[in-house]
């Protein structure tokens, strides 16, 4: 979130473990893009999914991770446009929805 521009959109990413780092590295290195982000592990199915390891091949499902970037939706295709370059692979999914609110309980410190 910038302070110049209110958030209204949420986009999340689904991410192989495998691309976990390199993608927080690549997100870390963009604050006016990614200012800040949540990761929520998850586990990914379908017939899209590539299940990499043997586990994942017996278990039928591939471990993935979420990460939820609160934006304004001016600065969505940007950051989808320097993924897209940074890491051209179809492994890694993303939407956008519009955010209704966004705020904090209290005060920062």
């Amino acid at each position: 979130m910038t302070d110049t521009i209110a958030p209204d959109c949420l986009l999340t990413l689904v991410v192989p473990s495998a691309l976990e780092e390199d993608l927080l590295d690549l997100l870390r290195s963009q604050p006016r893009l990614a200012p800040g982000f949540t990761l929520v592990p998850a586990q990914g199915m379908g017939t899209h999914i590539h299940l990499a390891s043997s586990m994942e091949q017996v278990q039928g499902r591939a471990r993935r991770v979420l990460v939820h970037l609160v934006l304004a939706q001016a600065q969505v295709q940007p950051l989808i446009a320097l993924l897209r370059q940074a890491l051209p692979t179809p492994q890694i999914t993303y939407w956008a929805t519009p955010l209704l609110a966004f705020g904090r309980l209290g005060e920062l410190a």
